[in-house]
């Protein structure tokens, strides 16, 4: 949503349209999500992220979980999908859909193995964590934030709506703030550690050697761009020599 401003300049809410990818992960999990206001037990046991059910086998439940909220929690759900567009459509664009797609997994995928991880250890705060289950998008969510951070790190973005911070500080605050709850024990059902996970996860494939794929998949859409504009002779101001703008 924008505006124009007296003076001539624009104010714009988000990052516009939605991309393929964004769309499609958010028509899932809001499908889901009524589906599961009318079967809750159903879809919460049988697509939740419960680690003693990963341990026996049910090794799907790393990639269903990050699709099915709580039916309580609706601003979950809300918030989740609203940073997954406002974050998640300029990584698309920068890296195409792809690309984009196999990041969220790994993200989302990595906020899991970080939970049953976390919850295998021989400690007093995360012997509890083995038979509970885990749902909800933040873990990827929480990686759409470093990536978007680490590409636009002086963007600016309002925390809780008010307060405007750079977007590397904004990514910063949000890890900390996971941390201190996990550390805490704060946050009741909130799996702060899947937060973290996400986030850790995505710098491991931002930073590590998955980092040559991005820069290729990039790489290959400016190329594929450049190869329709010779062909059609089109050029980012418009057709070379021509008054014609497309």
């Amino acid at each position: 949503m924008s505006r124009s401003h007296p003076s001539g300049a624009t104010i714009q809410f988000g990052p516009g349209p939605l991309t393929p990818a964004i769309r499609a992960i958010i028509v899932t999990n809001v499908v889901i999500f009524v589906l599961t206001l009318f079967s809750p037990t159903f879809f919460l046991t049988s697509f939740g992220m419960r680690p003693a059910d990963v341990v026996g086998g049910e090794i799907w439940r790393l990639a269903t979980y990050m699709f099915v909220h709580h039916p309580g929690g609706f601003g979950h759900i809300l918030f989740n999908m609203l940073a997954v567009w406002m974050f998640g459509v300029d990584l698309e664009r920068r890296w195409g859909t792809q690309a984009f797609a196999t990041y969220y997994a790994v993200t989302g995928v990595g906020a899991g193995l970080s939970q049953l991880v976390l919850s295998l250890l021989p400690l007093e705060g995360t012997a509890g964590m083995y038979t509970v289950s885990v749902v909800g998008a933040s873990g990827a969510v929480y990686g759409i934030i470093l990536a978007w951070a680490l590409l636009f790190p002086h963007r600016q973005v309002l925390f809780m709506f008010v307060f405007p911070l750079p977007a590397r500080v904004f990514a910063g605050l949000m890890g900390g703030i996971a941390f201190l709850s996990a550390a805490s024990g704060q946050g009741g059902a909130v799996a702060h550690i899947a937060h973290l996970g996400g986030m850790i996860f995505g710098w491991i494939y931002l930073k590590g050697p998955r980092n040559l794929k991005l820069d290729m998949d990039y790489r290959l859409t400016r190329w594929r761009m450049e190869r329709m504009r010779r062909k059609f002779d089109v050029h980012r101001g418009g057709r070379d020599r021509d008054k014609y703008l497309h």
